[in-house]
This record gives C-alpha cells, sequence and structure tokens, in this order.
C-alpha cells in the first residue's frame, strides 16, 4: 500500500532548492502568488515511463499559451499516477516545500486544469493534516480557479476502460471518440490516472467540504468534431460534461451551470444542477469554448456569466453588458461579458483580477 513520505520542518528545507520556478516568488495576479495545476497528458500513458525531468517539462508546456507566463510555481504530476500514488507524494513534496519557505503567507491562488480540478481537490483535503505534521502552520490558499474542471470525472474514462480487451470489436463511434480524446485505445497497463477519473470514483475522492472558494470556469464548444459528445450527458466542452465543470454534486446531464440562462448568455429556462458542492462558484460561461480552449488561444466567444463580483482574497470583477436581439414576441435578452469575444476566456479572466 502506497504511504507518504512524511518530512519533518528540518528535512523539507533540505529539499527546497529548484522548485519555485524562479527562484522566488514574482506574485503576477493581484499581489498573490500563483500555482498551477495541469489536467490529463495522454501522451504520457502511451510511455512504458515517464521520468521526473518528463513530467516537469511537459508541465511547463501544458501551460505555455496563456498562463505559463504568470506562473510562481507549478504542481506537476504524472497522467500514469494513480491519484493516491506518486502524485499524491508529488503534492505532499510541494505543500511541504510551499510552508516551509512561506510562499502563500501572504495568500496563493490555485489555477487548474481539467482532471488537475481532482488533483487539487486532494491536495486541499490533506494540507492541513501534512503541514501540521511537519510543524507548520496550514497553507493560506484563498482560491481556486478551475478551467474545465473534471473534478466530477468524465464518461470518456468509463468507455477507455470498459473498452479494454474488445478493440476489434469496438465501433466506429467509439474508436473515433477514443482516438481523438487519447490518441490511442488503452490497455491495462496504460490506465493510470484514468481510473480516477470515472465519474463514479471522481466523485468519491476527497469530497469532505473546505473553506478554499472554487470558481468555475466551463465551455460548451467542440473540440473534436463532435466525435466524443454522444458519450457526455447533457452539453460538454468535448472532454467533460457540465455537470463536472460546473461542480454539480451529481452526474446528470445539464446545459448551463444556472436555470436562468444559458452559456451564450440568453435569459431562459434551461436545464441546471440542481445543487453545486460547498463552496463552488460558476464564474464564465461559453458556448463555443472548448475543452482547452478555456486556458489556450481559443477567441471570439462572446462569454456569459453568472457571478461577475466576487471577493475571494482577490477580487474577481467582470464588465457585463445588457443586449437584446429580435423583435417582438420573438425578442431575447442577453447578458455577456463586455468585449469577451476580443479575448480568450483565460485573458477575460486575468484582466478581471488585474
Amino acid at each position: 500500500m502506497f504511504s507518504i513520505k512524511i518530512k519533518t520542518a528540518v528535512t523539507a528545507l533540505m529539499f527546497m532548492t529548484t522548485a519555485v520556478l524562479s527562484g522566488q516568488a514574482s506574485a503576477q495576479m493581484a499581489g498573490k502568488n500563483v500555482i498551477l495545476v495541469h489536467g490529463l497528458q495522454p501522451s504520457q500513458l502511451m510511455r512504458e515511463t515517464v521520468t521526473s525531468a518528463e513530467v516537469t517539462s511537459d508541465g511547463e508546456n501544458y501551460w505555455a499559451d496563456f498562463w505559463g507566463q504568470y506562473a510562481d510555481d507549478r504542481l506537476d504530476w504524472s497522467s500514469k499516477s494513480r491519484l493516491s500514488d506518486d502524485t499524491a507524494q508529488r503534492a505532499y513534496d510541494k505543500v511541504i516545500e510551499w510552508a516551509a519557505s512561506g510562499f502563500c503567507s501572504a495568500g496563493c491562488v490555485l489555477v487548474t486544469h481539467s482532471t488537475g480540478d481532482l488533483v487539487t481537490r486532494y491536495l486541499l483535503d490533506q494540507q492541513e493534516v501534512w503541514t501540521a505534521a511537519a510543524g507548520y502552520a496550514p497553507l493560506n490558499i484563498l482560491a481556486v480557479f478551475d478551467f474545465a474542471g473534471a473534478g466530477g470525472g468524465s464518461e470518456l474514462a468509463d468507455v477507455a476502460i470498459d473498452t479494454i480487451g474488445s478493440s476489434s470489436l469496438l465501433s466506429a463511434a467509439v474508436r473515433a471518440a477514443l482516438s481523438a480524446w487519447l490518441g490511442f485505445t488503452p490497455t491495462t497497463e496504460n490506465l493510470g490516472v484514468l481510473t480516477d477519473l470515472r465519474p463514479a470514483n471522481a466523485r468519491q475522492i476527497a469530497i469532505s467540504p473546505n473553506d478554499v472558494p472554487r470558481l468555475r470556469f466551463v465551455g460548451g464548444g467542440n473540440e473534436y468534431l463532435g466525435v466524443t459528445g454522444g458519450f457526455l450527458p447533457g452539453t460538454d466542452d468535448g472532454v467533460v460534461a457540465l455537470h463536472s465543470s460546473c461542480g454539480a454534486t451529481t452526474d446528470d446531464g445539464v446545459d448551463s451551470c444556472v436555470s436562468y440562462r444559458a452559456l451564450d448568455g440568453k435569459q431562459t429556462s434551461v436545464s441546471a444542477p440542481a445543487a453545486l458542492w460547498y463552496n463552488h462558484y460558476p464564474v464564465l460561461m461559453g458556448s463555443d469554448t472548448h475543452h482547452g480552449g478555456t486556458i489556450g488561444t481559443q477567441d471570439g466567444v462572446t462569454l456569459s456569466y453568472v457571478n461577475n463580483n466576487l471577493d475571494v482574497g482577490v477580487s474577481v470583477a467582470l464588465s457585463t453588458q445588457t443586449t437584446t436581439s429580435g423583435w417582438w414576441l420573438w425578442k431575447s435578452t442577453y447578458n455577456t461579458v463586455t468585449g469577451s469575444a476580443d479575448y480568450t476566456m483565460s485573458e477575460v479572466l486575468f484582466n478581471a483580477v488585474n
């Protein structure tokens, strides 16, 4: 059974040498240190081994489009690992390093993408236990910004695992979905974190409430020409359904994070989660924003919002507008973020904070 290698306050200091990206914090989001936690990296699953150097370089490359330039540090992890194995050790090591250095003394903000949502939930669940055992105060994590969060799992993981051993019998639709998402057909030897991503499993990991706000940024766009959508309930971003990215307490198919506004901002009645996990707050929604586009270079999408003015230790203030289209009985009202089509979703958030 896996066990975390515990570090005391003294030994933790001995291990703190190169992990903070710039040698010292640069505090580039509203004066707070930014920590990035990436998502699933399918290419790692296909390798026989993933070295520590590859975990680091892959983690850096994951954020190259935007967030990497604003990172004060990252939690890099291997997709070949189950969450409770090497990933847990890496999370522990980082937490003790940050606690020993006072990295989060003035407050930290975590930015996650996809499965990074689930990894971070585990970290938040354990960090007070880890720091207390090592003789430190808990990390002062102000908030987590979750882009396309997979904390509720992805039904694509079910598809991938349930088809193991039957590759010759796979339908064209299943082959297309797996090829688009993973680039290969999984075997029992290369599942890694996919097992944790099954919704039934993901929704049992570190689900105790905590006091760190989770701000959600979601999309309903199509990253893979629609080939994965048939396996995801309700509206999805090509990899995760809205029940996961919005932070819903159940895995029902829904079409928005709230029942009164569609992803494109239209004021209308729409299916939405009956309840969200404690301290989860949807902020931005993009009807055409796809999974990678939430942290990538995708612009041209007019974003809608749920919460446009939040203060979670850092202030998130969005400039919003109300517009109409159509006439008389066919008139529709839209609540959107002003000028958002000129920016990526990540840029809209960054500008709203800074």
